[in-house]
């Protein structure tokens, strides 16, 4: 990097051993090259410098009582990254993973996907290193009730609105949201992802999986007048995100014969069958394994990385971080796969990314493939303001506009730019934009 090589050298001085967050810094200066290039009052004025400094970064102790009366303690995070164009938004993670630099990683990728949604949106993350899995709904409650008392003192529906993210779902927004309001004695949209009941939005819980298969459908028809329409499709993870986009990809003609969990991966050539899937994951609470016992002619195989030699057109990596490698794109390429969307967040390898951009492939960033849970989240504090509801329909639809702008934008970016349907450098600059310019004009 030429001209933003010392913002680099200064992330990587000041917070040395966060790979996650020097991943994500790394990937995104590289795009933003020629952006510096054409607006040199920009490095002048230390935008660059500033963007991948968050502005807030608070830690806090968790002590709570599980159910044998023991006193446990975890360690709370909400790194609030960049308000330059609204009140910071990003959900919370719950996860033994957790550690500032996966929280920093995260809140700098939803400062960017924020901004491609259009609407009023800051950035940031947060989390605990708590561990959901075994625990019972009392132990979750009192951890909640506990992180909420430390965190409500940094947030409001003008401040910071958080989420959920991964081991955060509605019993656990929930739980906070139900501290938060005896707390503030205050009923507000500071939470998102909250009931239906108590000020949710419909389409939430189906966002980021139904916006990835509009955006993957805008890009794919835009680029190469392709579709999921009599496509093969293979998706990893089963949770919210995999389970809806295969929902969508369903509907939009696709056959989905894979999905996976952290013990491996089944395959069902005759395509997956998602009521059994929610009957697994959402009643029976057990492995993926268990498919194979509702449908005998489908496989499971140990080792979810191993999902991507199956042979599909279109990819959707929605489980974890760095999960689809180098080798995995060369495989999917080989076996004839002519799309990729994240519908995690950064799910695939920086070296992989390249892989797919050199060889034609159709690849779809998280920072704006994934963008549809957070877009909904807006719509859901819109409603909340407006103390309204809109219906599935009209929240739909909604969604389904803002992906296609989002993939509008960030292909009109990358042509600017030179760089024709690379649609990673795309999302990259035109969230920097949005925000370089609030930045510059508020001198902040």
């Amino acid at each position: 990097m030429k001209l933003l090589g010392s913002v680099m050298e200064q992330v990587l001085k000041r917070d040395p051993n966060e790979p996650e967050f020097h991943q994500a810094i790394k990937e995104v200066l590289e795009s933003l090259e020629p952006v510096a290039e054409k607006n040199p009052h920009w490095i002048k004025a230390g935008i660059f410098n500033r963007m991948v400094e968050p502005e807030r970064q608070i830690i806090f102790s968790v002590p709570w009582a599980d159910d044998n009366g023991v006193i446990q303690t975890n360690r709370g995070f909400r790194v609030q990254f960049n308000s330059a164009i609204g009140p910071y938004k990003g959900g919370l993670r719950f996860h033994p993973s957790v550690y500032l630099g996966i929280i920093k990683f995260l809140g700098f990728e939803q400062v960017f996907k924020n901004a491609l949604t259009g609407l009023p949106l800051g950035g940031g993350k947060g989390g605990s290193d708590f561990d959901p899995k075994g625990k019972s709904d009392g132990e979750i409650m009192r951890f909640c009730q506990s992180f909420m008392i430390e965190l409500h003192r940094h947030i409001g529906e003008n401040t910071d609105v958080p989420a959920g993210d991964i081991g955060v779902g509605g019993r656990e927004i929930g739980y906070m949201y139900g501290m938060y309001r005896r707390i503030r004695n205050s009923f507000t949209g500071t939470l998102t992802g909250k009931g239906i009941a108590w000020g949710g939005s419909l389409v939430r819980r189906e966002a980021t999986g139904y916006g990835l298969c509009y955006f993957m459908e805008e890009a794919m028809k835009s680029i190469a007048e392709k579709s999921f329409q009599g496509a093969t499709v293979v998706i990893s993870g089963s949770g919210n995100v995999a389970s809806y986009a295969a929902k969508k990809a369903q509907q939009l003609g696709a056959k989905v014969v894979a999905l996976s969990d952290s013990s491996g991966y089944v395959y069902d050539p005759e395509g997956i069958k998602l009521e059994t899937v929610k009957r697994i994951k959402e009643i029976e609470r057990k492995r993926i394994s268990e498919y194979v016992k509702y449908h005998p002619k489908a496989k499971f195989t140990e080792g979810y990385s191993n999902i991507w030699s199956v042979k599909c057109d279109i990819a959707l990596p929605c489980a974890t971080q760095n999960e689809l490698d180098e080798e995995a794109a060369k495989t999917l390429i080989a076996n004839g796969c002519f799309a990729v969307g994240e519908g995690a967040n950064m799910p695939v390898t920086p070296e992989a990314v390249k892989i797919f951009i050199k060889n034609g492939i159709i690849f779809g960033p998280a920072k704006a493939a994934n963008a549809g849970g957070v877009a909904t989240s807006g719509l859901e504090m819109a409603q909340n303001s407006l103390r309204y509801s809109w219906t599935f329909e009209e929240v739909d639809t909604k969604l389904k506009s803002i992906m296609v702008d989002i993939y509008k934008n960030t292909s009109s970016a990358a042509k600017e730019y030179g760089h024709e349907n690379n649609l990673a450098m795309g999302a990259n600059i035109a969230g920097f934009l949005k925000i370089a310019d609030a930045m510059y004009a508020q001198g902040t």
